[in-house]
């Protein structure tokens, strides 16, 4: 990757009178704050539908864009949409933090507002869109349409017939669904053509967008639906193992995720080809892709189904150097790619970033135990990495800052050379100092820019609820200072 730094800020962050940070005005004035900072990058977190508890990372489906993100004044100004018809709905009691509830109750029936006024003039442009994209948007806006016509329920506890795909039952569903299902892919459709004109404003402002890829999918999903043989999955579709971490200092009982662990002798049997699909679509949206949990493909933690906690679970082989020899055969020999190698990292997985060569995390708030020489120390950088003060799962630096133990903060505080870190100039101190490290790609995000407490932290991994809210106020947009700031010290440093 080119020497550079950015700014990780999700799209439902954006300021919007509507709930949620969307596609639309905010989107481009972000890029032209960037241009402005003197920035080369956009970090975003995953762009799909959001599942269980909100989060991207448990999404119904991971080839699809998230519908709470199309923008309706776009759609307003287009002529597809009656402005009368949103405007005054109630998206939310608090700008600062996206109300999901309300986006619920209200966003699909402004959708199915602009459909209904928008589907006979783009016939043939949505015939298109859905035959480019057969693979997974017939699959997934039938999921979509049986989800709501089963009371939201999980497809597992759908009809037999309909859960194991019975070909009768499902061309009657289809019958049945069909203005539904073409709903579902309408979203779609204007979410992509939406998407695509964004990015194309990111590149004629030369910023690169660096897309986020989770491992798993999520239980529930149409992935796990209309591809569950590429899971370990038993007789009624719930898995026979499930993802997680062991038992550490930080957590006695290890992570519970839930969710369905891959079949990885059957993917390679395919060419891996589910997830080769699943990266060149994600590359069509964005310049780079992080891909979260990177380590599963060297070493999985699989746990059995049913269990309480991650006890009893064991390390499971993943497909190592064949998925990615495979990879590279598709999209060349350097796809650019980040390995998000955070946590618990071996031989194996240490092994396994040499041989892709992909840029890895360095994350500054894992820097500072005075107890051990951390790999995580900025003098101990390469270049060939991503460095962060933090990511969407740590608390801000001014949170850090107030949560840290004392002899944490005194170490920072001495390896920095900083006389008070809950000093607002000497956070920015902080800032400098992963700025002015050799690692080739620097990434701030937007709370640590504007030195915000852990109000604004994204997720708590360990919570179930109550994460991926925080918004930036609208009063807060973008302004001169900060940009000006951002650029002098991009520049010092030779990003």
């Amino acid at each position: 990757m080119e020497r550079g730094s950015g700014v990780l800020l999700h799209i439902t962050s954006l300021p919007s009178p509507y709930g949620i940070g969307t596609l639309g005005r905010c989107a481009y004035e972000f890029i032209d704050f960037l241009k402005r900072a003197g920035q080369k990058y956009w970090q975003i977190l995953p762009i799909s539908p959001t599942g269980f508890g909100d989060s991207p990372y448990q999404s119904y489906s991971t080839f699809a864009g998230n519908p709470y993100l199309i923008d309706l004044d776009m759609l307003s100004e287009s002529g597809k949409l009656n402005p009368e018809t949103y405007r005054n709905i109630n998206w939310g009691d608090n700008s600062e933090f996206a109300d999901y509830g309300k986006l619920f109750e209200n966003r699909f029936k402004v959708l199915k507002e602009a459909y209904r006024a928008d589907r006979d003039d783009i016939k043939e442009e949505l015939a298109e869109f859905r035959s480019s994209e057969a693979y997974w948007v017939e699959n997934y806006a039938m999921f979509m349409a049986l989800k709501f016509e089963y009371g939201l329920k999980p497809y597992w506890k759908w009809p037999d017939e309909i859960k194991f795909r019975d070909f009768e039952a499902m061309n009657d569903a289809y019958n049945r669904l069909q203005d539904e299902i073409e709903f579902w892919i309408y979203t779609q459709y204007r979410f992509f053509e939406q998407w695509k004109k964004l990015k194309e404003y990111a590149e004629k402002n030369e910023i690169k967008i660096i897309g986020d890829i989770p491992m798993y999918v999520a239980e529930d999903s149409a992935d796990a639906w209309a591809h569950n043989e590429i899971l370990k999955l038993g007789k009624g579709r719930r898995p026979l193992c499930v993802a997680g971490c062991p038992p550490d200092y930080f957590s006695p009982k290890g992570q519970l995720w839930g969710n369905p662990v891959y079949n990885w002798d059957y993917l390679k049997s395919t060419g891996y080809e589910w997830w080769i699909k699943r990266i060149k679509s994600m590359l069509k949206c964005c310049d780079i892709v992080r891909i979260d949990h990177f380590r599963a493909f060297a070493d999985y933690f699989s746990i059995p189904f049913g269990d309480e906690d991650a006890t009893g679970g064991e390390w499971q082989k993943g497909p190592r150097e064949d998925f990615f020899d495979v990879l590279k055969a598709e999209l060349g020999e350097n796809p650019p790619i980040i390995a998000e190698d955070l946590g618990m990292i071996d031989k194996p997985v240490r092994d396994l970033l040499k041989y892709t060569k992909f840029p890895g995390m360095k994350v500054l708030q894992f820097a500072f135990d005075p107890e051990s020489d951390s790999e995580y120390l900025p003098h101990k950088y390469n270049k060939n990495c991503v460095a962060y003060i933090g990511t969407h799962d740590n608390a801000t630096l001014a949170g850090w800052l107030d949560t840290a133990g004392k002899k944490e903060v005194d170490f920072a505080r001495e390896y920095l050379r900083l006389k008070n870190l809950c000093n607002c100039d000497e956070k920015r101190e902080v800032i400098k100092c992963l700025m002015a490290t050799v690692a080739d790609v620097s990434i701030i995000t937007m709370q640590d820019i504007l030195g915000l407490d852990n109000r604004a932290r994204m997720n708590v991994p360990s919570r179930a609820d109550g994460n991926w809210q925080w918004r930036l106020m609208l009063n807060w947009v973008f302004f001169d200072e900060t940009a000006d700031w951002i650029k002098k010290i991009t520049q010092t440093y030779g990003r």
